[in-house]
């Protein structure tokens, strides 16, 4: 799933399902530390963050779940593909999301990975899950948008 958007901006990594099943109040942007091969591994696009998710953990944001393949060429000092990985954020973005996460029921989702000018960055949104009803009707509105836009284009 690589993509060129804009100079300077490569997409490594998207997460559809989302948007799907979430409402997102806030988008982040945050760093990710990384060892050597998890980089090199990120690069050649070896990503997978459709079951990730962040949570507090001692002050700090860490991802969980995120899966990234270990790197052939990497030494004996390979990385462990499921490890859980830090968030490089401001002390107040980490103060903001803790309290929406810990009072208001906020999750915190990464909707995507890329690199921004080489270094490897993520999009964490503060979301809420959404209900069954919800999905239905968003499916709903895509279609009914996507069959008026094939009868306009018909017509004219």
């Amino acid at each position: 799933m690589k993509q060129k958007t804009s100079p300077g901006l490569k997409i490594i990594s998207l997460n559809r399902k989302a948007s799907f099943n979430f409402f997102f109040e806030n988008i982040y942007e945050a760093g990710l530390v990384l060892k050597g091969s998890e980089i090199k591994s990120i690069r050649s696009g070896k990503v997978n963050i459709s079951d990730a998710y962040a949570i507090e953990r001692d002050g700090e944001i860490i991802l969980i779940n995120a899966h990234i393949s270990s790197y052939k060429q990497a030494s004996h000092l390979d990385h462990n593909p499921m490890d859980d990985r830090k968030l490089l954020l401001n002390k107040k973005e980490i103060n903001k999301l803790i309290g929406k996460v810990n009072r208001e029921g906020f999750t915190l989702i990464p909707t995507k990975l890329y690199l921004k000018k080489g270094k490897a960055k993520i999009e964490i949104a503060v979301a809420k899950g959404k209900k069954q009803y919800d999905k239905r009707q968003t499916k709903k509105t895509r279609d009914w948008n996507r069959d008026r836009a094939r009868y306009v284009r018909k017509t004219s």
